[in-house]
């Protein structure tokens, strides 16, 4: 006899976390598009990739808060 296959299903609360974590990260990748070029001039030295860090940070402080 086969042994019964469990199918492990996500709750629905989940996948909406899930979505709306995606969403929060597009969000923060799309400012940092558009804020980077300010703060570049202010700041020639700063890579976009330590920029784009910058603002997960700052948006990761403010989930904890």
């Amino acid at each position: 006899m086969k042994p019964k296959m469990q199918h492990h299903v996500q709750p629905r609360e989940s996948a909406l976390q899930r979505d709306q974590q995606v969403s929060n990260e597009i969000q923060t990748f799309l400012r940092a598009v558009d804020s980077y070029p300010d703060r570049f001039a202010k700041e020639p030295r700063l890579s976009f990739r330590k920029h784009l860090a910058s603002l997960f940070e700052r948006a990761g402080s403010r989930r904890d808060n």
